[in-house]
């Protein structure tokens, strides 16, 4: 620990102990992301949790269904929700809503004993808002589940565990910010013949304000965790809003955060929910408040643009839109490689900022362990490996989820009135959720150069164009131009060349886009590993900001020093 990390005596008695009993998590994570191999701190296994917490998990949801959410905060002026399951019934849940010019003040008066209350407390503190979190890991993924489709052995793991991780690695890195140098010094400078200038100078690590996670409606933990704890370890005060569809798991989230925070003896307003009426557009309302000073968003181009633009008075993070692409050069493993990529283009029906979109193969096919493969033979035989693996509905099911809104359905649709049709999208029936969207990828066959239009922009959902190319230099030019001009999260390549492999790193480079090569195995494009992979780049239109790195959290605070003469002797 760093002089700066000394905790203040002078925080409540019961923050101290947090801070005492979550040390060893914190200097592991903190070790974990600066060698970056595996390491995890939440079980992502269901049984993990105990033989009782799955049904614990079940009746905890159950119970929440057709009440108002127990969450008790300040400035309430109503109740409000609209929250149907994709799976096909209407949560009947309803949140309160607050009046802002309330709220707001309340939470900004919160904010100066959380500052003094110094670095290794508050990360503490923030680590027991984790724990009891990831006790409640069944409760969440029925609330994941049911919000945004997702099938619940992964909305256990992305909407649990895999979150907690990434909220971790946040609290990590700006623990590590926080306390890179002395929070208090003695500066002596000599003056030749005469005494020296003797100075006590203070490093205080002070907050930007109120900061404001807007939730997206796929992955409202997994993509909120890392904002909301980044800003809330910090020293500042934020306020969680919600997607309208996606509400529970973050409205769930508040409440043990406050909860927590009033045992550890500070505001529990220091965290606070806020949910909108009808057509109230309280995301922008918020965003331009001049309280909120920081904002972390992730959700569609135009409106991640408009805070960008609009949103002056705060830092602004986002993640938008983004075309993802696979290169196709060569394999010496042709069944594994369309089996990887099958399973890429399904999980969660495409409904991931990090699902490959375009795949690109030379149209003169391509060279593989089995021979020779052309472009139509390609194309097949992908959509052979898609027939496989969701040939068994159960199977079927558990991988693809439910889609999210009527939205995605329409531009399945639509995808598929472009090209050659490799595969359509059929529908499968959940029996145990017979009213949910439940639709296979539709993988589409386009010339590269026609139809930028379709191929250039995000198409969100369970959509696939396999896209002939003159030849693999064409395909990396054009993934590099996608990704520099479009955005892209994730990319990916298959080549048994080096010097192929060593020209996609580096047009991966040129685009700021992750890059996987010759995934063959365990391991998909469309997955991230917190405190080893970086999430995004910020070096594309995609986003702004990478989950996580010191950039994420080092302007979220400031360093504001004090200085005052010492008497001689001192």
């Amino acid at each position: 620990m760093t002089d700066a990390s000394a905790i203040d005596t002078t925080a409540p008695s019961e923050a101290i102990r947090m801070s005492d009993r979550h040390r060893d998590n914190l200097e592991a994570a903190e070790r974990a992301i600066v060698d970056r191999g595996y390491w995890s701190a939440y079980p992502e296994m269901p049984k993990a949790y105990g033989e009782e917490a799955a049904q614990a998990g079940q009746d905890a949801f159950a119970a929440y269904r057709d009440q108002r959410f127990p969450l008790d905060q300040p400035a309430t002026d109503g109740w409000e929700g609209a929250e149907r399951s994709p799976f096909g019934f209407d949560l009947g849940i309803s949140y309160p809503h607050s009046n802002l010019d309330e709220l707001l003040a309340q939470m900004t008066a919160a904010i100066p004993q959380w500052r003094d209350a110094g670095p290794d407390v508050r990360a503490g503190v923030c680590l027991e808002i984790l724990a009891r979190i990831n006790a409640r890991s069944h409760e969440l993924a029925h609330a994941v589940m049911h919000t945004t489709g997702q099938a619940f052995p992964m909305a256990f793991q992305a909407g649990g565990p895999h979150a907690q991780d990434r909220a971790l690695e946040a609290i990590a890195y700006a623990h590590a910010e926080m306390t890179r140098h002395a929070s208090e010094a003695r500066w002596e400078k000599p003056q030749g013949k005469r005494p020296p200038l003797v100075m006590h100078k203070r490093f205080n690590v002070v907050p930007r304000g109120v900061a404001l996670v807007i939730g997206c409606s796929t992955f409202p933990t997994w993509n909120g965790y890392p904002g909301l704890f980044a800003s809330l370890v910090t020293g500042n005060a934020v306020i969680v809003k919600p997607a309208r569809r996606a509400v529970l798991p973050l409205a769930i989230t508040v409440a043990v955060a406050r909860e927590v925070l009033a045992e550890a003896g500070f505001s529990p307003n220091l965290v606070t929910l806020a949910v909108d009426r009808p057509n109230e557009r309280l995301a922008s309302t918020l965003a331009t408040r001049p309280e909120v000073r920081i904002i972390d968003y992730t959700g569609s181009t135009g409106f991640g643009e408009w805070l960008e633009a609009n949103a002056r008075q705060a830092v602004v993070f986002t993640e938008k839109a983004g075309v993802n692409s696979i290169v196709i050069d060569s394999t010496d493993d042709y069944r594994g490689m369309l089996d990887n990529i099958a399973f890429t283009l399904s999980l969660f029906s495409g409904q991931m900022c990090t699902t490959t979109q375009n795949i690109l193969v030379p149209r003169a096919g391509i060279d593989t362990d089995q021979g020779h493969k052309d472009f139509d033979t390609v194309a097949e035989d992908l959509g052979a490996s898609i027939d496989v693996l969701l040939g068994d509905d159960a199977r079927a099911n558990a991988i693809l989820g439910a889609i999210g809104s009527d939205d995605i359905l329409e531009r399945v649709d639509s995808a598929q009135q472009h090209g050659r049709v490799i595969r359509a999208s059929r529908a499968i029936v959940n029996p145990e959720f017979t009213e949910a969207a439940v639709r296979t990828p539709a993988l589409v066959a386009l010339q590269a150069g026609e139809d930028e239009e379709t191929y250039l922009e995000e198409q969100f959902g369970p959509i696939a164009f396999l896209i002939a190319t003159d030849d693999t230099e064409a395909s990396l030019e054009l993934l590099r131009r996608s990704a520099r001009e479009h955005g892209a999260i994730t990319a990916g390549v298959y080549s048994t060349s080096d010097t192929v492999l060593d020209a996609a790193e580096a047009a991966a480079m040129d685009g700021a886009v992750a890059l996987s090569c010759n995934l063959t195995g365990g391991v998909f494009v469309n997955q991230s590993a917190a405190f080893s992979d970086f999430h995004a780049t910020g070096g594309n239109p995609a986003a702004n900001a990478t989950l996580s790195d010191g950039a994420f959290v080092a302007s979220r605070f400031r360093i504001v020093q004090s200085r005052r003469h010492l008497p001689l002797g001192d």
